[in-house]
């Protein structure tokens, strides 16, 4: 029962109990979660901002390297100059400043020093400074190449990449490749601005990291560092580093200019997102912190749990209270639902005693009598339905037998005029077996071969009657043969063939049997080359068959074979049979029949 009064009683208390100390929750929920959301905002700019200074100068700082060389006369002489072929000294002075400038920092992993008088060109990987090698194609490389057409920067910064050999003079086993930011700087002739070179410095990612690191809380935050170009410095997701950003979130932070905090919801991020846009190298960087709402309002969510609970364990109390008060209210009413459901079922007995002296009480009572009278009255129509239906077929199949059994003799005097003993022997054969079949009052449900057989003495009792004027043809399935069918069912209509369609005709006479399975259906077809019907026959020969009232007109009693076999499989099958009659006039007569293979619960081997 869905809402029944004990539910009902329960969820009046539920609400009861719920609604003011769930409203208090919520709307403390609410609040509490608004203070933080602006707390955290506060919390974590001040922390990004800090992050973004250190991150600034730092990075500045990389890129500033390269001013050292203006400040060493002998080395900015070296770039003027150019090195040569034998000038040992000046190729000292490369050396001793790749070297220099090499351990100023730990995170530095490669540089690159190109001299554009003489194509020469030098790298240090790991402290180990390579021989000098021409570098004639220099501006083939993409970030070199943009400081022909750019006249106002000196440096570039390469988003982080895996590491790479300059003019493929270091070599870099494939085990220590690892992921590095380039500066790019271009080396002029102050105050001429003429090109002396280039100077490129690889450094790891690990001082980046390392103040990246510190602004955000793994596995639960997220952070990002993007450079003017959308590439990816540093990301809490290792595997986007390097990469363009392209997320509609980042979009939305770089058209902003006032605000440093929004709240976002998407398939992937659901939170708040705290950014600043700082500068390096004159150029607009981005740092971003992403905060799930997960973390965000964990403390929250923690106190809405906390509260909840105190609230499980109050309406614990409220329901086993109205549980108990309930019962004693409901039981019966249940006791009498379940008698009500096994009466659905069609167990039509009640197992109570007593259900109590009040209304519900009087309703047990009366639902007892009332099941009582259902039991007389089923156990009444029943028995009378089943002696109707077994008188029933009974005057059925004696409506059939004495009328064959005339033919038959009638058949059987014939030839013994015409003194054939043998063909007199054959008849008495068939006609034995027909009476055998047809009078035996044991069976109502017989295997299909058992009426073909019977059919068949019975065509062949015809045959002899009318010789070479008569040929017939039986067409069965193979598996058919096996399956049960009610009794009589095709001699009759064999019969018809006989009776209607072959009077005063002059062609030869034809009669063809056929049966196959259809799906689940037993197809059943007999027709003959007789005289047929026109359309007006047709019409009211169906109406006597399809019609329920039993045939009594004179009249009538020609359709009285079809209509006898038609209502038989009806009760047999449960109306699910179907007999189709067809024909037109001087072109034959055919009866369907479709019944399903099934019978009685009978299942076919």
């Amino acid at each position: 029962m869905k809402w029944g009064i004990r539910k009902k009683l329960i969820l009046l208390l539920m609400i009861a109990t719920i609604l003011p100390f769930g409203t208090g929750i919520i709307i403390t929920y609410y609040y509490t979660i608004d203070s933080i959301k602006e707390r955290s905002v506060t919390t974590n700019y001040d922390f990004i901002k800090k992050g973004e200074e250190e991150l600034s100068v730092y990075l500045e700082d990389i890129a500033q390297m390269s001013s050292v060389l203006y400040r060493y006369t002998p080395f900015m002489n070296v770039l003027g100059n150019g090195i040569s072929d034998d000038s040992k000294v000046n190729e000292e002075e490369v050396r001793r400043l790749l070297a220099y400038l090499f351990n100023t920092r730990t995170e530095i992993e490669q540089m690159h020093l190109y001299i554009n008088n003489g194509s020469d060109s030098y790298t240090n990987y790991h402290s180990k400074i390579s021989a000098r090698v021409k570098y004639k194609n220099v501006f083939d490389h993409p970030y070199y190449a943009q400081f022909k057409t750019n006249t106002t920067d000196y440096s570039l910064i390469e988003a982080p990449h895996e590491i790479y050999s300059y003019n493929n003079i270091s070599e870099i086993p494939n085990s220590e490749k690892v992921n590095v930011l380039s500066f790019h700087n271009i080396i002029r002739n102050i105050p001429s601005e003429d090109f002396l070179g280039f100077l490129s410095i690889d450094i790891n990612l690990s001082r980046i990291a390392s103040i990246a690191e510190r602004l955000y809380t793994a596995e639960e935050e997220d952070l990002y560092i993007v450079d003017d170009q959308r590439k990816i410095i540093y990301s809490s997701s290792k595997e986007e580093i390097g990469k363009g950003m392209a997320d509609n979130w980042f979009n939305k932070i770089t058209k902003e200019r006032d605000k440093h905090s929004l709240e976002w919801e998407d398939k992937d991020f659901s939170g708040v997102i705290v950014f600043q846009k700082f500068s390096v190298q004159e150029k607009d960087w981005y740092i971003a912190k992403r905060i799930p709402y997960a973390v965000l309002y964990q403390t929250a969510r923690e106190t809405v749990v906390m509260n909840s609970l105190i609230g499980v364990i109050a309406l614990a109390i409220v329901l086993l209270i109205t549980s108990l008060v309930s019962v004693k209210v409901t039981a019966p009413i249940k006791v009498l639902i379940a008698n009500m459901k096994k009466v659905e079922k069609g167990q039509l007995e009640a197992d109570f005693d007593s259900l109590g002296n009040d209304e519900i009480g009087m309703l047990g009572k009366h639902f007892k009598s009332m099941i009582g009278k259902i039991n007389l009255l089923i156990d009444k129509e029943y028995k009378l339905e089943i002696e109707n239906k077994a008188s029933q077929l009974r005057v059925l199949r004696s409506q059939i037998n004495p009328h064959f059994l005339y033919n038959s003799l009638q058949s059987i005097g014939t030839l013994a005029l015409k003194a054939k003993a043998a063909n007199v022997y054959s008849l008495l054969t068939s006609l034995s077996n027909i009476m055998r079949y047809s009078m035996n009052m044991q069976e109502d449900i017989v295997p299909f071969t058992m009426e073909i057989k019977h059919a068949q003495s019975y065509l062949s009792l015809q045959k002899q009657r009318f010789d070479e004027r008569f040929e017939y043809t039986i067409d069965i399935t193979p598996g058919i043969g096996s399956l049960h069918v009610p009794k009589m069912i095709l001699q009759p209509i064999v019969e018809n063939c006989f009776k209607h369609g072959f009077a005063d005709q002059d062609q030869p006479e034809e009669i063809s049997i056929q049966a196959t399975l259809l799906n689940d259906y037993i197809v059943l077809s007999v027709s003959d080359n007789g005289k047929g019907v026109n359309q007006k026959q047709l019409q009211e020969i169906r109406q006597k068959l399809y019609r329920k009232e039993a045939v009594t007109e004179p009249g009538q009693r020609e359709s009285i074979g079809l209509k006898n076999i038609y209502e038989r499989l009806q009760i047999y099958y449960n109306n699910q049979a179907e007999m189709i009659i067809s024909g037109k006039e001087e072109h034959g007569f055919m009866v369907e029949i479709y019944i399903p293979k099934k019978l009685n619960g009978v299942q076919e081997k």
